[in-house]
């Protein structure tokens, strides 16, 4: 497969506090961007596992806004395990609900340090970017972190497979389950019922697909970004392969979409 995670987009989305998206400008993350509330501290007792530890008093926190860059377990803990055990933290957020499982999803600053611990996994390629942050400004540190470390193409992206191509349904259908990141050209759109395809074969039930519901449409019209626009164009998608006949990723926030330059 040709490699592909050295080219990088003129702009990377972003999310906003409606659901839409701006088209931010790459620019280096800032300190700034996640700087939520303060919901906590506490030293860290052990991770569990790429995204989630336990701190000595017992609460458990999940890493907001990343999703592991690796499938195997161990190695996508251990760069977490380095960055946080038996440190002092502070976890900052809109609130400090805990998830279904009871961990408090965070971002999480070491003691003295006003980066997250998000923006340095992300720098080193040890995580990518969920896009699921919902306040613009954090989004895009987040993403110009991960940027930096495609362009220099330190961890994860040192793979020439890091990203996948939308035109191996095959090889995207060995991370069923898995978040993922795959670039391609968009050949048509289609509507089916409450559904949009951006298809990226010719072939719908083998090939490549990426799905938007019609909720998600008012999003993307508050965007600018309708998706038939999208038609011929070079995207990168990242979210969850699932398998519909052929893989498919279904995009719930607009961030999930980056459009790069070049047709």
């Amino acid at each position: 497969m040709t490699d592909k995670t050295s080219r990088c987009g003129t702009y990377v989305a972003s999310c906003v506090a409606a659901g839409a998206v701006l088209l931010l400008p790459v620019a280096p993350a800032v300190a700034a961007g996640c700087a939520f509330a303060p919901q906590g501290e506490g030293r860290v007792a052990a991770v569990i596992d790429a995204r989630t530890f336990r701190l000595d008093d017992g609460r458990e926190v999940r890493l907001a806004g990343i999703e592991p860059a690796v499938p195997d377990k161990t190695k996508a803990a251990a760069a977490l395990t380095a960055i946080v055990t038996g440190r002092e933290v502070t976890l900052h957020g809109e609130d400090d609900a805990p998830d279904r499982y009871g961990r408090q999803p965070a971002f999480v600053f070491l003691a003295g340090s006003e980066t997250p611990v998000q923006s340095e996994l992300l720098r080193r390629g040890e995580a990518l970017a969920s896009m699921e942050v919902t306040n613009k400004d954090c989004a895009a540190a987040l993403a110009a972190a991960e940027a930096e470390a495609r362009q220099a193409k330190k961890g994860t992206w040192a793979e020439p497979a890091a990203i996948k191509n939308a035109e191996s349904p095959g090889d995207i259908l060995t991370g069923i389950g898995r978040f993922t990141v795959i670039e391609g050209k968009v050949l048509s759109v289609r509507q089916a019922g409450a559904t949009t395809y951006l298809n990226f074969g010719r072939n719908w039930t083998r090939d490549f697909a990426v799905t938007i519901s019609r909720r998600m449409m008012a999003s993307f019209e508050a965007a600018g970004l309708l998706p038939k626009s999208l038609e011929n164009r070079r995207i990168r998608v990242r979210g969850y392969v699932e398998a519909r006949g052929g893989p498919r990723i279904e995009v719930l926030r607009v961030g999930q979409i980056e459009i790069l330059g070049g047709n």
